[in-house]
C-alpha cells in the first residue's frame, strides 16, 4: 500500500512510501482509509519542532484525523462490524491508571497516538485498536468523519467551564480548529462570537461559519476592538487557537474580570505568560486537550446529524494520496484552510 511518512529526522524529509498492508492484533480493527485530515500536528512535524524530535522515531506514517470502514476485526472485538463507517478518537488510552478510571480517559497518564507513537492513517490501510472507534449510524460523508477528531476539540473548548451560551466569546486564530469552534459557539448560542486572525480567506471563512464580526490583527488592535464590541466590558471567554505569544497576551488583555481562558493551541517553544494579569484580574485557566472520550463525541455527533453545524465549507482543498505531500506546501503557503487526503478508490 501507499502511505506519506517521515523518513528524515529534520524539517521537511517527508517520503510517499511504498508499504506491506499490517493485519489487526487482538483487540484491533483494521479500516480501509477514507480520507485524513492534515492537522497542524502534522505541520509540527513536518518542521520538526523540539518535542517531534523527542518522541517520533522515523520512520512514520503520519495522520491522526482519520475516517474509514472497517475492513478486518481482531481476535476478541465485540460492538463493530466489518463494513461499518468510523472516525477514529486519536488518543489511545490504556483504560487502567488514574486518569482513566476517573473519567478523563483523554488526559491518560499513557496516552500514545496513530501517526506519532504508530502508523497513522496518510496509507491506504490503518490497524488501530477498537477502543478508539465512533461508529457512524447516521449517514455522513467521508471528508466530514474525518474532521470529527479535530471538531471535538472545538466541542470540547465551548463545554469547558461557563459554556459559551449567553456569553461574548472571543476566538484567537482561526485555523481549522478555531473555525469550527466559531461554528460550535454560534450554535450553542454565544451572545456574540468575535474571531481574529491575520489570514484574509481565514477570516472570510470565519464570517462564514457564524462570527459575528472578524478583526484582521495585521490592520486593527483587537484589543481595542472587543472593548468597543462589549462596552468596555472586555469578552467573557477567550478560546485561544493560534499558539502564538502576541495572541495569548492579547487575549489576556480582552478578557472581563473573571472571564474563561481556553488555551488550545499549542506554541512551537516555551512562551512567556503575566501571572499578574490573571491573578488580579481573577482569570479562570483551562487547558483543552483534546476531547473527553466519548462525551465530547457525543455532543459532536448531534450538532452534525442535526444539521446544526456544516463542516463542509470548510474543506478547501481533497488530495489524492498520490498527490499528498502537496497539502503541505499549500498550507506552508497559506492558501489552504483544510486540506484532506483521500486514497484512490
Amino acid at each position: 500500500m501507499l502511505g506519506i511518512c517521515k523518513t528524515k529526522a529534520e524539517k521537511g524529509g517527508l517520503e510517499l512510501c511504498e508499504l506491506e498492508v499490517a493485519e489487526p492484533g487482538p483487540g484491533e480493527i483494521k479500516l480501509k482509509v477514507g480520507a485524513t485530515g492534515i492537522c497542524g500536528t502534522d505541520l509540527h512535524i513536518y518542521h520538526w519542532v523540539p518535542w517531534a524530535a523527542r518522541q517520533i522515531k522515523v520512520p512514520q506514517i503520519l495522520g491522526h484525523e482519520i475516517s474509514g470502514r472497517v475492513e478486518a476485526l481482531g481476535e476478541g472485538v465485540t460492538g463493530i462490524k466489518r463494513g461499518d463507517l468510523v472516525s477514529l478518537e486519536s488518543h489511545i488510552f490504556c483504560g487502567g491508571c488514574h486518569q482513566c478510571l476517573t473519567g478523563k480517559a483523554h488526559l491518560c497518564a499513557q496516552l500514545h497516538y496513530p501517526g506519532i507513537d504508530r502508523p497513522g492513517g496518510l496509507a491506504e490501510y490503518v490497524c488501530v485498536p477498537a477502543r478508539i472507534a465512533w461508529v457512524h449510524h447516521v449517514p455522513v460523508s467521508m471528508q466530514v468523519a474525518a474532521m470529527f477528531e479535530p471538531f471535538g476539540i472545538a466541542v470540547q473548548a465551548c463545554l469547558e467551564g461557563c459554556g459559551v451560551s449567553g456569553q461574548d466569546v472571543l476566538i484567537t486564530g482561526c485555523g481549522p480548529i478555531g473555525l469550527m469552534a466559531v461554528a460550535v459557539a454560534r450554535a450553542l448560542g454565544a451572545a456574540r462570537v468575535i474571531a481574529t486572525d491575520r489570514a484574509a480567506p481565514r477570516l472570510r471563512a470565519a464570517a462564514e461559519m457564524g462570527a459575528d464580526r472578524v478583526i484582521n490583527v495585521g490592520e486593527e488592535d483587537p484589543v481595542a476592538a472587543v472593548m468597543d464590541l462589549t462596552g468596555r466590558k472586555g469578552a467573557d471567554v477567550a478560546m485561544e487557537y493560534s499558539g502564538q505569544e502576541q495572541a495569548l497576551s492579547q487575549a489576556l488583555e480582552a478578557l472581563t474580570r473573571g472571564g474563561d481562558l481556553r488555551l488550545i493551541g499549542a506554541p512551537d517553544n516555551p512562551v512567556s505568560l503575566d501571572l499578574n494579569r490573571i491573578i488580579l484580574k481573577g482569570i479562570n485557566v483551562q487547558g483543552i486537550h483534546g476531547r473527553k472520550i466519548f462525551h465530547s463525541w457525543s455532543h459532536a455527533s448531534r450538532l452534525v446529524y442535526s444539521g446544526k453545524v456544516d463542516l463542509r465549507p470548510l474543506v478547501s482543498h481533497v488530495l489524492p494520496l498520490r498527490d499528498g505531500l502537496r497539502a503541505f506546501d499549500l498550507i506552508e503557503r497559506g492558501e489552504a484552510v483544510k486540506v484532506l487526503i483521500q486514497p484512490e478508490g
